[in-house]
Protein backbone atom coordinates (compact mmCIF):
# COMPACT_ATOMS: atom_id res chain seq x y z
CA UNK A 1 0.00 0.00 0.00
CA UNK A 2 1.08 3.57 -0.60
CA UNK A 3 1.79 5.62 2.51
CA UNK A 4 -1.45 7.36 3.61
CA UNK A 5 -3.03 7.34 0.16
CA UNK A 6 -6.76 7.83 0.49
CA UNK A 7 -9.74 9.93 -0.54
CA UNK A 8 -11.51 10.75 -3.79
CA UNK A 9 -9.24 11.35 -6.77
CA UNK A 10 -10.10 14.17 -9.15
CA UNK A 11 -8.93 14.83 -12.68
CA UNK A 12 -6.09 17.10 -11.63
CA UNK A 13 -2.33 16.77 -11.90
CA UNK A 14 0.01 14.67 -9.81
CA UNK A 15 1.88 17.01 -7.46
CA UNK A 16 5.45 16.29 -6.34
CA UNK A 17 7.64 18.34 -4.02
CA UNK A 18 11.13 18.09 -2.59
CA UNK A 19 13.68 20.30 -0.87
CA UNK A 20 15.63 20.59 -4.12
CA UNK A 21 16.15 18.69 -7.36
CA UNK A 22 16.22 15.15 -5.93
CA UNK A 23 12.49 14.66 -6.35
CA UNK A 24 13.02 14.86 -10.11
CA UNK A 25 14.12 11.20 -9.87
CA UNK A 26 10.50 10.50 -8.92
CA UNK A 27 9.19 12.71 -11.73
CA UNK A 28 11.35 10.81 -14.23
CA UNK A 29 9.74 7.52 -13.18
CA UNK A 30 6.24 9.03 -13.23
CA UNK A 31 6.78 10.23 -16.80
CA UNK A 32 8.03 6.79 -17.82
CA UNK A 33 5.10 4.97 -16.22
CA UNK A 34 2.34 7.50 -16.95
CA UNK A 35 3.24 9.78 -19.87
CA UNK A 36 -0.43 10.79 -20.09
CA UNK A 37 -0.47 12.35 -16.62
CA UNK A 38 0.00 16.06 -15.88
CA UNK A 39 2.69 16.70 -13.25
CA UNK A 40 3.41 19.76 -11.11
CA UNK A 41 6.78 19.76 -9.33
CA UNK A 42 8.14 22.10 -6.68
CA UNK A 43 11.81 22.14 -5.71
CA UNK A 44 12.56 24.42 -2.76
CA UNK A 45 16.06 25.10 -4.08
CA UNK A 46 16.47 28.30 -2.05
CA UNK A 47 16.38 26.35 1.22
CA UNK A 48 17.92 23.00 0.32
CA UNK A 49 18.85 20.83 2.18
CA UNK A 50 16.02 20.12 4.64
CA UNK A 51 17.86 17.18 6.18
CA UNK A 52 20.13 19.29 8.38
CA UNK A 53 17.27 21.42 9.79
CA UNK A 54 15.35 21.08 13.05
CA UNK A 55 12.05 19.20 13.08
CA UNK A 56 10.04 22.39 13.63
CA UNK A 57 11.72 24.06 10.65
CA UNK A 58 11.10 21.01 8.44
CA UNK A 59 7.40 21.03 9.38
CA UNK A 60 7.12 24.77 8.66
CA UNK A 61 8.79 24.41 5.25
CA UNK A 62 6.62 21.39 4.39
CA UNK A 63 3.41 23.27 5.17
CA UNK A 64 4.50 26.09 2.87
CA UNK A 65 5.25 23.57 0.09
CA UNK A 66 1.83 21.99 0.56
CA UNK A 67 0.11 25.39 0.45
CA UNK A 68 1.77 26.02 -2.92
CA UNK A 69 0.51 22.67 -4.22
CA UNK A 70 -3.02 23.41 -3.02
CA UNK A 71 -3.16 26.34 -5.43
CA UNK A 72 -2.58 23.92 -8.30
CA UNK A 73 -5.48 21.67 -7.25
CA UNK A 74 -3.46 18.45 -7.52
CA UNK A 75 -5.37 15.17 -7.35
CA UNK A 76 -2.54 13.40 -5.53
CA UNK A 77 0.52 14.80 -3.77
CA UNK A 78 3.79 12.89 -3.51
CA UNK A 79 6.19 14.05 -0.81
CA UNK A 80 9.35 13.13 -2.71
CA UNK A 81 11.53 14.13 0.21
CA UNK A 82 12.62 11.54 2.74
CA UNK A 83 13.12 14.20 5.39
CA UNK A 84 9.56 15.54 5.09
CA UNK A 85 8.19 12.01 4.74
CA UNK A 86 9.70 11.22 8.14
CA UNK A 87 7.50 13.85 9.83
CA UNK A 88 4.22 13.20 7.96
CA UNK A 89 2.71 11.22 10.83
CA UNK A 90 3.97 13.29 13.75
CA UNK A 91 4.01 16.77 12.20
CA UNK A 92 0.35 17.00 11.11
CA UNK A 93 1.60 18.71 7.96
CA UNK A 94 -1.67 18.10 6.08
CA UNK A 95 -3.96 19.20 8.90
CA UNK A 96 -6.27 21.98 7.78
CA UNK A 97 -5.35 21.62 4.11
CA UNK A 98 -7.59 20.60 1.23
CA UNK A 99 -5.28 17.78 0.13
CA UNK A 100 -6.72 14.42 1.16
CA UNK A 101 -4.71 12.14 -1.10
CA UNK A 102 -0.97 11.95 -0.53
CA UNK A 103 2.01 9.68 -0.06
CA UNK A 104 5.49 9.87 1.38
CA UNK A 105 8.43 7.77 0.18
CA UNK A 106 9.22 5.81 3.34
CA UNK A 107 6.58 3.07 3.45
CA UNK A 108 6.88 2.16 -0.26
CA UNK A 109 10.65 1.81 0.15
CA UNK A 110 10.28 -0.31 3.30
CA UNK A 111 7.76 -2.57 1.56
CA UNK A 112 10.15 -3.15 -1.32
CA UNK A 113 13.16 -3.73 0.94
CA UNK A 114 11.36 -6.26 3.14
CA UNK A 115 10.36 -8.18 0.02
CA UNK A 116 13.86 -8.04 -1.48
CA UNK A 117 16.07 -9.04 1.46
CA UNK A 118 17.27 -12.64 1.68
CA UNK A 119 19.53 -12.53 4.73
CA UNK A 120 17.27 -10.16 6.71
CA UNK A 121 19.88 -7.42 6.91
CA UNK A 122 18.73 -4.08 5.47
CA UNK A 123 20.78 -0.90 5.29
CA UNK A 124 19.36 2.62 5.13
CA UNK A 125 21.11 5.79 4.02
CA UNK A 126 19.30 9.11 4.34
CA UNK A 127 19.65 12.67 5.60
CA UNK A 128 20.53 13.23 9.28
CA UNK A 129 16.97 14.34 10.09
CA UNK A 130 15.45 11.23 8.50
CA UNK A 131 17.83 8.91 10.32
CA UNK A 132 17.15 10.69 13.64
CA UNK A 133 13.41 10.19 13.14
CA UNK A 134 13.81 6.40 13.13
CA UNK A 135 10.93 6.07 10.66
CA UNK A 136 12.63 3.61 8.31
CA UNK A 137 13.60 1.26 11.13
CA UNK A 138 10.13 1.58 12.69
CA UNK A 139 8.31 0.72 9.46
CA UNK A 140 10.61 -2.20 8.63
CA UNK A 141 10.32 -3.64 12.15
CA UNK A 142 6.55 -3.16 12.06
CA UNK A 143 6.37 -5.38 9.00
CA UNK A 144 9.17 -7.83 9.82
CA UNK A 145 10.35 -7.79 13.45
CA UNK A 146 13.15 -10.29 12.74
CA UNK A 147 14.94 -8.05 10.23
CA UNK A 148 18.07 -6.19 11.36
CA UNK A 149 18.28 -2.56 10.20
CA UNK A 150 21.55 -0.64 9.93
CA UNK A 151 21.29 3.10 9.27
CA UNK A 152 23.77 5.85 8.51
CA UNK A 153 23.23 9.57 7.80
CA UNK A 154 24.87 11.02 4.68
CA UNK A 155 24.84 14.81 5.18
CA UNK A 156 27.05 15.73 2.22
CA UNK A 157 25.42 13.67 -0.54
CA UNK A 158 22.59 16.16 -1.13
CA UNK A 159 24.94 19.14 -1.69
CA UNK A 160 27.05 16.98 -4.01
CA UNK A 161 23.95 15.97 -5.99
CA UNK A 162 22.65 19.54 -6.20
CA UNK A 163 25.99 20.58 -7.72
CA UNK A 164 26.37 17.68 -10.15
CA UNK A 165 29.08 15.64 -8.39
CA UNK A 166 27.49 12.23 -8.75
CA UNK A 167 29.08 10.30 -11.61
CA UNK A 168 31.23 7.18 -11.55
CA UNK A 169 34.85 8.36 -11.43
CA UNK A 170 33.99 11.56 -9.53
CA UNK A 171 36.47 11.67 -6.64
CA UNK A 172 34.23 13.49 -4.10
CA UNK A 173 31.28 11.18 -4.82
CA UNK A 174 33.39 8.03 -4.50
CA UNK A 175 35.09 9.28 -1.33
CA UNK A 176 31.87 10.08 0.53
CA UNK A 177 30.03 6.99 -0.67
CA UNK A 178 32.89 4.90 0.76
CA UNK A 179 32.91 6.98 3.97
CA UNK A 180 29.17 6.61 4.59
CA UNK A 181 28.61 3.07 3.35
CA UNK A 182 31.62 1.22 4.78
CA UNK A 183 29.87 0.58 8.16
CA UNK A 184 26.84 -0.89 6.36
CA UNK A 185 28.96 -3.01 4.04
CA UNK A 186 30.81 -4.40 7.06
CA UNK A 187 27.47 -5.54 8.52
CA UNK A 188 26.86 -7.75 5.48
CA UNK A 189 23.59 -6.17 4.33
CA UNK A 190 22.06 -7.54 1.14
CA UNK A 191 19.54 -4.72 0.61
CA UNK A 192 20.12 -0.96 0.75
CA UNK A 193 17.40 1.67 0.85
CA UNK A 194 18.49 4.93 -0.77
CA UNK A 195 16.26 6.93 1.57
CA UNK A 196 16.67 10.32 -0.06
CA UNK A 197 15.43 11.06 -3.57
CA UNK A 198 18.79 12.63 -4.44
CA UNK A 199 20.62 9.37 -3.88
CA UNK A 200 19.65 7.48 -7.08
CA UNK A 201 22.00 9.90 -8.85
CA UNK A 202 24.83 8.06 -7.05
CA UNK A 203 23.50 4.62 -8.00
CA UNK A 204 26.49 3.61 -10.15
CA UNK A 205 28.98 4.74 -7.51
CA UNK A 206 27.03 3.04 -4.72
CA UNK A 207 26.59 -0.17 -6.72
CA UNK A 208 30.31 -0.31 -7.54
CA UNK A 209 31.21 0.05 -3.87
CA UNK A 210 28.59 -2.30 -2.40
CA UNK A 211 28.96 -5.01 -5.05
CA UNK A 212 26.50 -7.02 -7.14
CA UNK A 213 25.14 -8.94 -4.16
CA UNK A 214 23.41 -5.87 -2.68
CA UNK A 215 19.97 -4.86 -3.99
CA UNK A 216 19.50 -1.08 -4.18
CA UNK A 217 16.03 0.29 -3.42
CA UNK A 218 15.23 3.76 -4.78
CA UNK A 219 12.63 5.39 -2.52
CA UNK A 220 11.52 7.64 -5.38
CA UNK A 221 11.35 4.80 -7.91
CA UNK A 222 9.18 2.47 -5.83
CA UNK A 223 6.91 5.37 -4.81
CA UNK A 224 6.29 6.19 -8.48
CA UNK A 225 5.53 2.54 -9.21
CA UNK A 226 3.07 2.27 -6.32
CA UNK A 227 1.43 5.53 -7.36
CA UNK A 228 0.83 4.08 -10.81
CA UNK A 229 -0.69 0.92 -9.36
CA UNK A 230 -2.91 2.91 -6.97
CA UNK A 231 -4.23 5.25 -9.66
CA UNK A 232 -4.79 2.32 -11.99
CA UNK A 233 -6.71 0.38 -9.31
CA UNK A 234 -8.92 3.42 -8.62
CA UNK A 235 -9.51 4.04 -12.37
CA UNK A 236 -8.01 7.51 -11.90
CA UNK A 237 -5.49 7.52 -14.75
CA UNK A 238 -5.98 9.98 -17.58
CA UNK A 239 -6.74 8.48 -21.02
CA UNK A 240 -3.62 7.25 -22.83
CA UNK A 241 -4.45 9.69 -25.64
CA UNK A 242 -3.88 12.65 -23.30
CA UNK A 243 -0.47 14.31 -23.67
CA UNK A 244 0.85 14.91 -20.19
CA UNK A 245 2.06 18.38 -19.25
CA UNK A 246 5.01 18.83 -16.86
CA UNK A 247 5.29 22.08 -14.89
CA UNK A 248 8.41 22.59 -12.78
CA UNK A 249 8.83 25.31 -10.15
CA UNK A 250 11.88 26.30 -8.10
CA UNK A 251 12.40 28.90 -5.38
CA UNK A 252 15.89 30.03 -6.45
CA UNK A 253 17.75 30.53 -9.74
CA UNK A 254 15.84 29.19 -12.75
CA UNK A 255 19.06 28.89 -14.75
CA UNK A 256 20.74 26.65 -12.19
CA UNK A 257 17.56 24.63 -11.87
CA UNK A 258 17.38 24.14 -15.65
CA UNK A 259 20.88 22.66 -15.65
CA UNK A 260 19.81 20.06 -13.10
CA UNK A 261 16.54 19.36 -14.92
CA UNK A 262 18.45 18.40 -18.05
CA UNK A 263 20.57 15.96 -16.04
CA UNK A 264 17.51 14.36 -14.48
CA UNK A 265 14.90 14.45 -17.23
CA UNK A 266 16.92 14.67 -20.43
CA UNK A 267 14.88 15.97 -23.34
CA UNK A 268 11.48 15.77 -21.62
CA UNK A 269 9.26 18.75 -22.45
CA UNK A 270 8.82 20.92 -19.34
CA UNK A 271 7.69 24.39 -18.37
CA UNK A 272 10.04 25.89 -15.77
CA UNK A 273 9.38 28.92 -13.60
CA UNK A 274 10.47 30.51 -10.32
CA UNK A 275 8.02 30.88 -7.46
CA UNK A 276 7.83 32.27 -3.91
CA UNK A 277 6.51 30.34 -0.93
Amino acid sequence: MIDTLYGELSDGAIGVFDSGVGGLTCVKELIRLMPQEDIVYLGDTARVPYGTRSRDTIVRYAKQDIAFMEKHKVKLLLVACGTVSSVISSGNIFEGTGINCYSGVIIPACDAACEATRNKKIGVIATPATIRSGRYEFEIKRQCPDISVYSNPCPLLVPLAENGYTERGCAPAEFFVKEYLTPLKEQGIDTLIMGCTHYPLFEEVISDFMGEGVKLISSSGVTAEMTFEALKAQHALKPETHKGKVELYCTDSVQLFKENVSRFLGEAECEIAQCKL
